[in-house]
């Protein structure tokens, strides 16, 4: 690349907080919850060990290959998306570049969410040459639901709803809504731990012969229910307030959007439960897992953030 072409593209570079800034953030949190619905198809679908070595596909290929059918497909369309996803974090994180200085929580949570990238493909990898062991695959999700929630703080930042640099005016809430939504927050992170371990003990292993983690699957699926209590209960506290107090705007949204997960996911984890936990519920309630952890996250933030009465 020519010093002309290098000047032309640093001037194109963003000097404040534009579309396209805001387009990235929001294309970063909806990447990073496509991962988790795609590395639940690579597991659901047992083709957990399609690909079964890393950094290698086969010890001859590094893509699938035609003897190893749609296993092998899936779970290299999966490593796929990883690249993807770095493209989407290094353009992030040269679209701030220039704010690195004034808007450095822009700047730390792109570099956050591009180094993830690497680590991540280091904990997917580690599961694959451990045979799926049900811990690693564990931290694998973990880790993706943990991005969600930067994915998630970082378009907030970025619109300028939350944070130092805040453009937008949000309604006074009560006081007591800052601590209720940090800990319904916590509570969906809980539940997310305490899912991952009920799916470690139970059927869906991502493979056939992929170790379980020895567990009690009915007590553990108990025992994920009680955060899931919480969280209906921090969700129907926060409408309470939100209903009395005649608050709009963006919490309102938020804690519409909490209430609505909250029921369809105990829904979804219901019927689940009591149909034998077939695998297209299994996903879907991953999916909404993550959406629910990435509203949690916003109600939190825009809490945080609010003004007091």
């Amino acid at each position: 690349m020519s010093q002309t072409a290098v000047r032309r593209f640093a001037g194109w570079l963003p000097t404040a907080v534009d579309v396209r800034v805001r387009a990235l953030a929001v294309a970063s949190l909806i990447g990073q919850i496509v991962l988790i619905v795609t590395g639940g198809a690579v597991r659901l679908t047992s083709s957990g060990l399609g690909c079964p070595t890393w950094p290698r596909c086969t010890a001859n290929s590094l893509t699938t290959t035609p003897e190893m059918g749609y296993h092998g497909i899936i779970e290299f369309g999966n490593r796929l998306l990883t690249f993807a996803l770095s493209a989407v974090a290094l353009a992030m994180l040269v679209a701030v570049w220039k704010l690195r200085k004034e808007r450095k929580d822009l700047f730390w949570l792109a570099v956050a969410l591009l180094a993830s990238i690497p680590a991540q493909a280091v904990i997917g990898g580690i599961s694959v040459l451990t045979q799926l062991n049900p811990w690693v695959v564990a931290l694998h999700f973990l880790v993706s639901m943990a991005l969600v929630v930067f994915a998630m703080l970082l378009v907030n930042r970025a619109y300028g709803r939350a944070g130092r640099f805040m453009t937008r005016s949000l309604p006074a809430l009560p006081s007591s809504m800052r601590p209720v939504t940090a800990a319904t927050a916590g509570a969906v992170a809980l539940a997310v731990v305490l899912g991952v371990v009920v799916t470690g003990a139970g059927p869906h292993a991502g493979d056939a012969n992929a170790p379980r983690n020895g567990l009690d699957w009915d007590l553990v699926a108990h025992l994920h229910a009680v955060p899931a209590y919480l969280v209906t209960f921090g969700a129907l506290f926060a409408l309470v307030v939100v209903l009395t107090r005649r608050v709009g705007g963006p919490f309102r949204t938020a804690v519409l959007g909490l209430l609505g997960l909250t029921v369809l996911q105990a829904a979804i984890g219901i019927t689940q439960y009591y149909t034998g936990i077939p695998a297209l519920l299994v996903g879907l309630h991953m999916f909404v897992g993550a959406l629910l952890m990435a509203e949690a996250t916003n109600a939190a933030d825009l809490a945080r953030w609010s003004p007091r009465v």
